[in-house]
């Protein structure tokens, strides 16, 4: 089983972001399952949110939150200090973080052991869609780090949970982040 736990603020999709997963898992012959942790006041825009993403071969029968996971998205890098985002990932966990900065440049030390992926998602949602809105272009990258998860299952989840035009352009700005990543990576 791979758990996801993604960590935003309110108001920038991390409870969409976790679906999207489950969505484009499902569609790669997955069991899945997304659900939030709002924290007690997180339905406030701006607060910090976690959400979460279980992906497995087998049923998944767990209704907990996720205290180990495999893959930590920081979708907001000024949360850095303030939350624990690293609390309980495992040994050998993928972390991909919003941002235009390298490791040395955030100054965030962590865990060697753990693999980190810096990526401009909020940059590139400004290239394809106009606004500020990365949770489809964070899904893009996360296509390139996580096998469970393929580039036209992420976009097929988003064309079917937002039809039409805003579909068709969050799907593009899954295909634009994750061809960007094979240039950064």
């Amino acid at each position: 089983m791979k758990e996801f736990r993604i960590h935003g603020r309110g108001g920038q999709g991390s409870v969409v972001t976790a679906e999207l997963i489950a969505i484009a898992a499902f569609e790669n012959g997955y069991e899945s399952q997304a659900f939030p942790d709002l924290g007690g006041g997180g339905e406030r825009r701006g607060a910090p949110v976690q959400a979460f993403a279980r992906v497995s071969s087998e049923p998944v029968r767990l209704k907990c939150a996720i205290e180990n996971p495999n893959f930590v998205l920081v979708q907001d890098v000024s949360l850095i200090g303030i939350v624990d985002l690293l609390k309980g990932i495992e040994k050998d966990g993928k972390i991909l973080i919003n941002t235009e900065k390298s490791m040395e440049e955030l100054g965030w030390e962590i865990d060697r052991s753990l693999d980190v992926y810096t990526f401009p998602a909020t940059k590139t949602a400004l290239e394809v869609l106009g606004k500020p809105l990365m949770n489809t272009s964070m899904l893009g990258a996360l296509a390139e780090i996580c096998k469970e998860i393929s580039v036209e299952s992420l976009q097929k989840a988003v064309k079917d949970k937002f039809p039409g035009e805003l579909g068709e352009k969050n799907a593009r700005a899954v295909q634009v982040a994750n061809e960007k990543t094979k240039e950064l990576w």
